[in-house]
């Protein structure tokens, strides 16, 4: 099974996205876990290669199971560990090969494009300090089928 590590970094009222040039959905930055790494180092690491950015103290917000889902079979299966942070040291690069970076106001970052599986991780970053934890099901090109969320969120 696929592991993979998204941080969520709110800084000033605003959240750092990442817009993918695939379907220009934004999205949280991180990505794969390699092989012995910790969830931590793995958050740490990703958000890092992505933005330039060293996130301080990011602290562990919801572990995710993503299920793809063609009719009954199952396609894919992995988890993700989002992680969400409020400090950073180093510099934001110019560019990043994922796509481009953009700090959107905590106010309109759910309006954005995005899978509605990452509106609902948001969402729960942005109010709530405690873990969620949670099971998204989606159709092989990401429509959301439906989800379970403990604690739930509207």
């Amino acid at each position: 099974m696929r592991r993979t590590a998204n941080g969520i970094l709110l800084k000033d009222k605003h959240i750092l996205m990442i817009k993918k040039p695939r379907r220009g959905w934004y999205a949280m930055p991180g990505g794969k876990m390699e092989l012995g790494e910790s969830v931590k180092e793995a958050v740490t690491r990703e958000f890092q290669e992505e933005t330039g950015l060293l996130l301080e103290e990011p602290q562990l917000s919801g572990v995710y199971t993503y299920i793809i889902q063609n009719d009954e079979e199952i396609e894919m299966e992995w988890m993700m560990f989002a992680f969400s942070a409020k400090d950073y040291t180093k510099d934001l690069v110019s560019e990043s090969e994922e796509g481009e970076l953009e700090w959107i106001p905590i106010s309109d970052v759910l309006d954005k494009p995005m899978a509605e599986g990452d509106r609902l991780i948001i969402k729960h970053a942005i109010e709530r300090d405690e873990i969620m934890y949670g099971t998204f099901y989606y159709t092989p090109d990401y429509s959301l089928l439906s989800y379970r969320l403990d604690p739930s969120i509207k």
